[in-house]
């Protein structure tokens, strides 16, 4: 087998690939990396077409990739909706994504009285939930901050905690997350801080 064909098989295999791919950030690069090496090896065989297509496919790939990158921490891209804790739709949600949330978020027992549920949307698709409950002394537990499988390199729940309002109101001084290896590099990137076993992140006063 030539080079070439290798290229070619190499190719493919990355663009099926990408199409298994839940994550569209992940998705995005990996079908840019097919399509730009079909590109090549088309342009080189002269099959012109598939040339043009697989060309055309990559500068789309580009263009997503700019704008989700672009848009990863722009609120004006990701709106929080507040819900009532018995909410049908977030109940809804909890249930279609029980599998996942509890892969996810082992510890999670469903929602404690008296806690406040957030809905972190990107247009019409609901792409985060988060749940925290009041623990005492002005500590807001996190016991919940899921990501859909779409949106999974991304941090939507960054949006929730820049809101200081939402937690500053309800007398919370920080908030607490329980530690978790498949979460610590989502937490840091969310603005919490390692403490002893668990997480924090101080919530800032509303601004006067």
């Amino acid at each position: 087998m030539s080079l070439l064909d290798l290229t070619g098989w190499i190719s493919s295999a990355l663009v099926v690939w990408s199409l298994m791919l839940s994550s569209v950030w992940r998705f995005r690069w990996m079908n840019l990396a097919g399509a730009a090496l079909a590109t090549v090896v088309n342009a080189l065989l002269g099959i012109w077409p598939f040339a043009v297509m697989n060309g055309v496919i990559a500068v789309i790939d580009v263009y997503w990739i700019w704008r989700l990158g672009r848009e990863r921490h722009d609120e004006a891209a990701y709106q929080v909706v507040e819900v009532d804790p018995e909410d049908a739709y977030l109940q809804h949600l909890l249930a279609t994504k029980r599998a996942d949330v509890a892969a996810t978020h082992p510890g999670f027992r469903g929602i404690r009285p008296g806690s406040s549920a957030h809905l972190v949307l990107r247009g019409d698709e609901t792409v985060g939930m988060v749940v925290v409950s009041d623990a005492g002394e002005g500590v807001g537990s996190v016991d919940l901050d899921y990501v859909s499988a779409r949106f999974r390199d991304f941090t939507p729940g960054e949006f929730v905690y820049r809101r200081s309002g939402i937690f500053a109101d309800r007398g919370f001084t920080r908030l607490r997350a329980v530690d978790s290896p498949a979460a610590r590099d989502y937490y840091q990137r969310v603005g919490f801080r390692q403490v002893g076993d668990h997480w924090e992140r101080p919530v800032e006063p509303v601004p006067a």
